[in-house]
């Protein structure tokens, strides 16, 4: 059993007096009798901490922020460029912001391939798999509404690109790109909506999703390779979550914040294919850019979208895209279903199914570039 804490008696006191109500000596015991595996891909059990610690900057820095931010037409601009200019580290809190939430949706990508490359999708973890996937799109929800709120030139045109493709969508497409920009068109309006869902919906669906998420993973542990099948438990090798690996997880935290760090003071506007410079302020009237473009992670749809024929067959060439990704995400979503062999390695035709996907993804983001 889990002792309490030897020292002063004030801390024996306090210890003591917590422990009282909310049993913290079991919750040690618990976390000390939870293993993790030890392998050769046991590094990847770490991008899932990551992800959650960058959420946790994500949302401090966004408090930070909104003190000083005003949605609106003639506000949101002028308050991120007060932010950047005259506010004490106002301009590296805006970096930290950006620089974490990308960082945050590469860390949760890598998660979530690797995830799918080492079977830890299969029985008994499909509702783990399925928060996940709930995860990334809201964290992207999260890119998509945070991206027009310093309602800058190029935020403003590519919310309007962006906002525009829901309008291809049969039956439903106009009423949701109205709902979506609280009008005909890209106003004022659509900044309050995007604000109201980026700091108040978006964070409280995240919030009770992780909360799930946490609870299956520490329910059910950390999945085991595939190569283990058979194996007997001493030729296993584990490690204890408490304190080995937390401390471990705790390190890779401090060595995320160092790189966060290093890149919003280097790179305060970022750098190549992922910056946001402040620019100027967005007027309706104005000619779009010469090159309007999405963020990184939407490139690749950005970039599949534009190479097709203006008709399909006897579709639209946009509609087509957008029934052809929606069909793709739903297989994606549901693979712990698709996949009956609980991990069997005969199911390869889902293996070359992701290995196709990862590679359309890294060649369109690639080409997007490259053709701008």
């Amino acid at each position: 059993m889990a002792t309490k804490p030897t020292g002063s008696g004030f801390f024996d006191s306090l210890y003591g007096w917590v422990n009282e109500r909310f049993k913290i000596d079991a919750l040690v015991e618990y976390m000390g009798d939870k293993k993790v595996p030890v392998h050769g891909h046991s590094i990847f059990y770490y991008f899932g901490g990551i992800s959650l610690f960058l959420f946790v900057v994500q949302v401090v820095t966004g408090i930070l922020l909104l003190m000083y931010y005003r949605p609106g037409a003639d506000s949101a601009y002028e308050s991120v460029r007060f932010i950047v200019a005259n506010v004490q580290f106002g301009w590296l809190v805006r970096s930290v912001h950006s620089w974490s939430a990308n960082l945050m949706i590469l860390a949760v990508f890598v998660h979530m391939f690797t995830v799918f490359f080492t079977y830890a999708y299969r029985r008994p973890r499909e509702l783990t798999w399925l928060t996940g996937i709930g995860l990334l799109g809201l964290a992207l929800m999260f890119g998509f509404s945070g991206y027009l709120l310093p309602w800058n030139e190029l935020a403003f045109f590519a919310t309007r690109v962006g906002t525009g493709m829901a309008g291809a969508i049969p039956i439903i497409g106009d009423d949701l790109m109205i709902v979506m920009r609280g009008g005909e068109e890209v106003t004022g309006a659509t900044i309050g909506r995007f604000f109201g869902l980026h700091v108040a919906i978006l964070p409280g669906l995240f919030t009770v999703l992780l909360a799930a998420h946490l609870v299956f993973i520490q329910r059910q542990g950390m999945s085991e390779p595939i190569s283990w099948q058979g194996r007997t438990e001493k030729d296993k090798q584990y490690q204890r979550f408490f304190p080995s690996f937390l401390l471990r997880d705790l390190l890779v935290w401090l060595i995320a914040l160092n790189v966060l760090a290093i890149l919003a003071v280097l790179f305060p506007d970022g750098i190549g294919a992922v910056h946001w410079p402040l620019g100027t302020k967005a007027d309706p009237f104005a000619p779009p850019p010469e090159v309007i473009r999405p963020e990184w992670y939407f490139m690749f749809a950005f970039q599949a979208l534009k190479m097709l024929p203006a008709h399909v067959l006897f579709i639209e060439g946009e509609l087509f895209g957008i029934i052809v990704f929606t069909i793709g995400g739903v297989i994606w979503t549901l693979v712990p279903f698709v996949d009956r062999k609980a991990g069997n390695r005969k199911a390869s035709y889902l293996m070359a199914f992701g290995w196709l996907v990862l590679a359309f993804i890294i060649a369109m983001t690639a080409l997007g570039y490259i053709l701008e």
